[in-house]
């Protein structure tokens, strides 16, 4: 298959949804030959969380590199292009990698009754890709909870867990207890676990379930310090890369302070609380702690100014959480459509806000060009915000990312 061929059948196998469990991962890495546990050769630090797990793999694969190891960087979910989510180097894979890899993956599941999904593939494809290509450091980031994850396939010698919050509620359970328990679930037998300050019932599930792996267990409570410059806007980055450093620490490495300091200074993570220009913030918060995370962080950096705000949510997200956490930052909301299957129809967004504030200005766009068009006739600054998706269309419209065969798709 060409790449793009290779991707239309990855993208096909969607229709599969979301299958929680190790079974088909455990079946395919074996009949690919790879080696899940970590060793002297290679060592896998695994990140779960509800917020901030992207960022922090993002500034651990940074240093990382810029110490010269080999680093591997898994993530999801892309913004535009598939190849986001496996990098190398902080390259991403080649496209004739992607096509070579998944016609051998497509070959060996051909006759399986059970047919693996578009993330376990993913996932299989990406470790063993780091294989071929020799990685020392992997750096792993979940997908869905921990527990029953693809990625969770692997042995770390460094467990990290983020901020827990209420998500995915749907599969992970609707307490934060629940939830804990799946994101937790990534702590293995003797391995060393990394978290951030925790509310106290996620707390609880972290530390028994640390006891009874004999893991050893650390809460990283103090953010990075003022002195070391960080290129990602926010108090809650500055948290997020404290614990990213203890996890390079305890996975072994000891970076001269120069190589940090330059490493968190250039990291990139794309939109969040991305300055598109003078005028324009991308982020994608999608939950309601993310969305107040970018609360703080917008009055971090801009005061008391407020923005006109380009709104598009997934039908499946906390969309009145989202709103209430943003809506002291909006003169006036857009709300806009969400290229992905499970959007929620802008009229219907349009009703949430006003219910929550009438006296609000609240307007349909037909499409984020649209919005942008109609932001642009304002002065002030413009936020765009509440999903993956929107912000992955958002740095393609303005010019920040090229399109790619596979960007509507996502």
């Amino acid at each position: 298959m060409t790449y793009r061929e290779s991707l239309d059948w990855l993208y096909g196998l969607q229709v599969h949804g979301i299958v929680l469990g190790l079974e088909n991962i455990r079946r395919l890495c074996d009949a690919l030959g790879i080696e899940t546990a970590s060793s002297a050769k290679r060592r896998f630090i695994h990140v779960a969380g509800t917020n901030g797990k992207g960022s922090v793999c993002a500034m651990i694969a940074a240093v990382c590199v810029a110490a010269k190891r080999r680093t591997g960087l898994y993530t999801s979910p892309h913004l535009v292009s598939f190849r986001e989510r496996i990098q190398l180097g902080l390259n991403q894979i080649p496209e004739e990698h992607v096509a070579e890899w998944l016609t051998k993956i497509r070959g060996i599941i051909g006759g399986w009754e059970h047919t693996p999904t578009f993330f376990e593939i993913t996932t299989a494809l990406a470790l063993a890709w780091f294989q071929q290509q020799n990685a020392e450091i992997v750096v792993l980031e979940t997908g869905l909870g921990g527990r029953l994850d693809a990625t969770n396939i692997v042995t770390p010698a460094v467990a990290v867990i983020t901020p827990i919050g209420l998500d995915h509620m749907q599969y992970l359970g609707d307490t934060l207890a629940a939830i804990a328990v799946e994101k937790a679930g990534i702590i293995k037998l003797g391995c060393i676990v990394l978290s951030a300050p925790q509310p106290p019932e996620a707390e609880a599930v972290i530390r028994a379930a640390a006891e009874a792996a004999g893991a050893r267990l650390k809460f990283i409570t103090e953010p990075l310090g003022k002195d070391c410059p960080l290129a990602l806007a926010g108090s809650h980055q500055r948290r997020n890369a404290s614990l990213a450093f203890a996890a390079i620490i305890e996975a072994g490495l000891r970076p001269e302070p120069r190589v940090v300091r330059e490493a968190f200074a250039n990291v990139t993570w794309p939109a969040r609380f991305q300055c598109a220009d003078d005028r324009t913030v991308i982020d994608g918060a999608h939950n309601p702690h993310a969305a107040a995370q970018l609360a703080a962080t917008w009055r971090e950096e801009f005061g008391d100014e407020k923005a006109l705000l380009i709104l598009g949510i997934l039908a499946d997200k906390d969309g009145p959480g989202v709103i209430a956490a943003l809506l002291p930052l909006a003169v006036r909301i857009i709300c806009t459509p969400v290229r992905s299957s499970r959007a929620l129809a802008p009229a219907q967004l349009a009703e949430i806000v006003r219910a929550q504030s009438p006296a609000l200005l609240v307007s349909i766009a037909d499409s984020l060009e649209a919005a942008l068009a109609e932001a642009r006739t304002n002065d002030g600054r413009i936020l765009i915000a509440g999903s993956l998706f929107l912000a992955g269309e958002a740095l393609v419209r303005l010019g920040l990312a090229e399109s790619e065969h596979e960007w509507s798709a996502q």
